[in-house]
């Protein structure tokens, strides 16, 4: 199923459902989940009726919708007690998710000089962000595209240099705000691009506050935002005020609280992700990320689930 051909609402639908189908049958995990919630294919007809994975599942257990050879394994950085895994056996469809959407928000990659400080990511191994990034600096015009560890110094001595090339600094955001309390310059045609990932490296600020601050600090009038995770195939994108908006084959909904399985077009609550190219895994996560909805289908990210949240949600499920 090619899912980057969708032209309409009608074809996202009916593509999910067949996805929903297909992975009921071929993903062991996912399929026995459905047969907790005591929920088959004959039940669904409405994106709201498909059952959502809990996200947890990919630190527990080896969530795959195939037989074929693993290829590549990515991790998540394990914040949040034990690591997600994604078991990948078809890295191109991975490959051309992330470039396709890139290239809808922000035009080709090639015309892009890259730069990437994402220190933690860098130091484990197997980050799906990493892969990302380092396949847009190969595919880069410029040779000024590269990682930066914890090398502020060189990254401002590059950022001086270029002249007359747009810039992309993709940054994780505890590094961007150290770089920026270190140093402040004014670059002109530079993009920066936050990826979250605070937890447990600063003291956790709102992402209006973290954008006032590097807003000021790179002397720039937006920030923008990616939004992804390891346990996804395809990425959102925010150019102003936080409010993401997804490529055409992948879809936020929102659920309620305190009644999971209770899941709408667009409100407040947890979100529900629908990524009909993560294929070789499960397409329907239940994220831990709350947010809202808006009825023209953007969405702002306003926190995570609390712990208690989480473990309420998993103790309806372990009986």
């Amino acid at each position: 199923m090619n899912p980057f051909n969708i032209s309409s609402e009608q074809e996202f639908k009916k593509k999910a459902i067949a996805l929903f189908n297909n992975q009921f049958n071929k993903n062991l995990i996912y399929n026995q989940y459905c047969k907790l919630l005591k929920i088959k294919p004959s039940d669904v007809k409405e994106l709201n009726q498909i059952p959502f994975l809990p996200i947890q599942f990919f630190k527990t257990h080896k969530v795959i919708s195939n037989k074929n050879k693993i290829t590549h394994v990515f991790k998540s950085s394990g914040t949040g007690g034990g690591k997600s895994i994604n078991h990948v056996s078809d890295i191109n469809k991975y490959i051309k998710s992330f470039r396709k959407s890139f290239k809808i928000f922000y035009g080709p990659i090639k015309d892009y000089v890259f730069l990437g400080l994402l220190p933690s990511y860098l130091e484990q191994k197997n980050s799906s962000l990493v892969y990302m990034i380092n396949d847009f600096i190969k595919t880069s015009n410029y040779s000024e595209s590269k990682f930066y560890l914890n090398d502020y110094k060189n990254l401002l001595n590059t950022l001086k240099k270029i002249k007359n090339k747009k810039i992309i600094l993709f940054g994780v955001s505890y590094a961007l705000l150290d770089f920026v309390e270190k140093h402040q310059v004014t670059v002109k045609d530079l993009t920066v691009i936050e990826t979250g990932g605070m937890k447990g490296r600063r003291k956790e600020i709102s992402r209006e506050e973290l954008h006032q601050k590097l807003k000021i600090g790179f002397g720039i009038k937006n920030i923008h935002s990616e939004y992804g995770m390891t346990e996804l195939f395809s990425q959102s994108y925010a150019k102003k005020n936080g409010e993401f908006k997804n490529p055409p084959w992948m879809k936020t909904l929102v659920r309620d609280v305190n009644n999971p399985l209770f899941v709408s077009i667009y409100g407040k609550g947890a979100l529900n992700i629908i990524d009909l190219a993560n294929q070789d895994s499960c397409a329907f996560i239940a994220t831990d990320d709350v947010g809202e909805v808006f009825e023209n289908k953007n969405y702002k990210i306003l926190g995570r689930l609390s712990e208690s949240e989480i473990r309420g949600c998993n103790l309806m499920f372990s009986g």
